[in-house]
């Protein structure tokens, strides 16, 4: 048997494994900046345009400091939501729309606003704010809507969208729409802003929002840090501090959007 000369053989192998792994990790690291650059990316011809009546909305260009989520409360498609919100005379709507399949639907330029967020003057009495009120609100803000059911009541080990009875003065199931697949349902055992459950937001939902999130914050210079307040009614919202918020960080009789730990997720890796 022939000895060769082994040039390593006064290296330790834990030395070898170590510098084999953390090359691997250097480009596994690039892979994933590489991946998370594209996933950031918007394309803005993949969106579609709705014939949206201008006297709808107010034409007129504002600064934007906030992004603010929704959903709409409704069943899968759009199409209703945006034949009602051409319907009513008050311009009540948000410029964006996702489906429930992640397309996103623009009914104005997010330059322009219309109302959206619905403040009244107590709340800010409340905390002693008198410099801003809600139309500014609405002017310098963003509103982005998912298409969701929202809270569900349940009833007969089965959770339904939830229907105000005036009658009973409570949200009882809305047994007409039928009862959800459990993959569709998003339990919060110890409730949220009065339900114990909510029609899940999609993959898809989450993503296309996320990539609305990252462009707008490019594009308005909108701050995209995680605001643990957003969840509940904030001060900092009502004053118009910049950043994302939802509706419920508004108001106490929302429920728009609900805290799904994936879009939690999602917020906090911007």
């Amino acid at each position: 048997m022939y000895n060769f000369y082994n040039p390593l053989k006064h290296i330790t192998r834990s030395k070898i494994t170590l510098g084999y792994f953390q090359d691997s990790l250097r480009e596994m690291q690039k892979e994933n900046e590489k991946s998370s650059n594209e996933l950031k990316k918007l394309n803005l011809n993949d969106i579609i345009l709705e014939d949206f009546p201008t006297d709808k909305y107010y034409r007129v260009q504002t600064n934007k400091k906030q992004i603010v989520l929704h959903h709409t409360v409704s069943g899968r498609g759009v199409e209703g939501d945006i034949k009602w919100w051409k319907q009513n005379p008050s311009r009540i709507a948000t410029s964006i729309i996702i489906d429930w399949k992640g397309n996103i639907h623009q009914c104005f330029s997010t330059n322009y606003w219309a109302h959206h967020l619905g403040v009244t003057r107590d709340m800010f009495d409340k905390y002693g704010i008198t410099n801003v009120d809600n139309i500014t609100l609405n002017k310098q803000s963003i509103g982005v809507e998912i298409d969701a059911w929202g809270g569900l009541v349940e009833d007969d080990g089965k959770w339904y969208p939830a229907y105000w009875d005036n009658n009973k003065r409570k949200y009882t199931p809305n047994k007409r729409v039928g009862g959800l697949t459990e993959d569709r349902v998003y339990e919060i055992p110890e409730g949220y802003r009065g339900f114990k459950a909510y029609e899940k937001y999609t993959d898809e939902q989450i993503e296309s929002l996320r990539q609305l999130i990252v462009f707008w914050g490019e594009k308005f210079n909108i701050p995209l840090n995680y605001n643990e307040s957003m969840w509940d009614v904030s001060e900092k919202a009502l004053r118009g501090e910049p950043g994302i918020w939802t509706h419920t960080s508004y108001r106490y009789d929302k429920s728009d959007c609900y805290p799904d730990e994936r879009l939690i997720k999602m917020l906090k890796s911007l």
